[in-house]
């Protein structure tokens, strides 16, 4: 049972969330699973981007388990959680669009199309996938600029954190600047939150 049932089954008697208690669930899940998963999520960009750095930058990860050892001991143990804060902003930005916006039209579609409910899940998750993917766009790009950063021959890193990254972004390439990539992004992020709700919603069924 998710954070949400709980809440549902718990202090609402059964009955369906209001909008603000749906946007602090979804917060909390996501703000708390991005926590945890941060430091996966910080050698996955490491890795992927060391190819694109010069040869004398590179980390030369081996592996996923060689940047688990490599980190803590070259950087410090709190190094796998930089980029901590803004990977649980992207994270909590995503999940309040994705279980807003999910269970908002769930509830509206299923109601005009109670003969089809299916039909009405899938399309639920079609709109879920792409607001949340817009909603989290800026702060994705904003956190892999930080994680990917190194320092210049001065010592100092070109940003100080996910807002100046974000305003930097603006001043150099616009407003627009912050989605750059938007239709590859929805096409990435959408299958995942339309299988996650669709799963939820047989799990539901089968477990409660």
């Amino acid at each position: 049972m998710n954070l949400s049932d709980y809440v549902k089954n718990q202090k609402n008697g059964g009955a369906n969330l209001t909008f603000a208690q749906k946007g602090i669930c979804s917060l909390t899940a996501g703000g708390l699973g991005a926590l945890v998963g941060t430091p996966a999520d910080l050698i996955l960009i490491r890795m992927q981007g060391d190819s694109t750095l010069p040869v004398e930058q590179r980390r030369n990860y081996t592996s996923v388990f060689d940047a688990m050892k490599r980190i803590p001991k070259e950087e410090g143990v709190l190094s796998l959680w930089k980029g901590g804060g803004p990977t649980v902003i992207r994270a909590m930005s995503l999940n309040l669009g994705m279980f807003t916006t999910y269970e908002e039209s769930k509830e509206r579609l299923t109601k005009r199309m109670p003969n089809n409910v299916g039909l009405a899940f899938l399309l639920s998750g079609c709109f879920a996938g792409a607001v949340a993917a817009t909603m989290s766009l800026p702060f994705d790009n904003a956190k892999t600029k930080l994680q990917k950063m190194k320092a210049g021959a001065d010592g100092k890193y070109p940003y100080k954190n996910i807002f100046d990254a974000m305003g930097k972004t603006v001043t150099q390439d616009g407003p627009l600047g912050l989605w750059v990539g938007l239709p590859t992004y929805i096409v990435r992020i959408a299958p995942h939150v339309i299988i996650t709700m669709m799963v939820s919603e047989k799990l539901k069924k089968l477990l409660l």
